[in-house]
């Protein structure tokens, strides 16, 4: 999709939630398990702002299932607390993404967490694959979309 001479693909999408009290502890912060889970909250998201949601992708023999991941804890973040999380997309390799996260206080602007997860396109087989086409022709136009301004479709 590129080379090392070009500069790296990507495409930020922001989300905003609240801490919701199921997913805090007695000492009144969220649980530390939540983080990935609120990731995957920001790669749906950012898919689906792409045009290329995960039930599309399945619908077309595409799965990203997980091969790394790294979080960092910077902050805590408590029950109702309103929360902001930018994903950034970002290809590289030739058969893999990664998804970076900022997750911050909406009224604080305290970095709560951050990280990334990577993740392979596979077919329904397992098996390694490049992006198809209609992917990286979707990720591309919505780049330039945003690049110039103009709403997403």
């Amino acid at each position: 999709m590129n080379n090392s001479t070009q500069e790296p693909l990507f495409f930020d999408h922001t989300i905003q939630f609240r801490v919701r009290y199921s997913e805090t502890d007695q000492m009144g912060t969220f649980y530390n398990s939540r983080a990935l889970e609120w990731f995957e909250c920001g790669r749906t998201e950012v898919l689906r702002a792409l045009g290329i949601p995960y039930s599309k992708m399945e619908t077309e023999g595409v799965f990203l299932p997980l091969i790394e991941a790294h979080v960092e804890y910077k902050g805590h973040a408590e029950y109702d607390d309103l929360l902001e999380l930018t994903t950034r997309i970002l290809f590289y390799g030739r058969a893999k993404f990664r998804a970076e996260e900022l997750l911050v206080n909406t009224e604080t602007k305290e970095v709560i967490v951050k990280g990334y997860t990577v993740h392979a396109f596979v077919n329904a087989k397992g098996r390694a694959m490049r992006p198809p086409d209609w992917l990286v022709e979707e990720f591309c136009r919505a780049i330039e979309t945003k690049k110039k301004g103009l709403p997403q479709e």
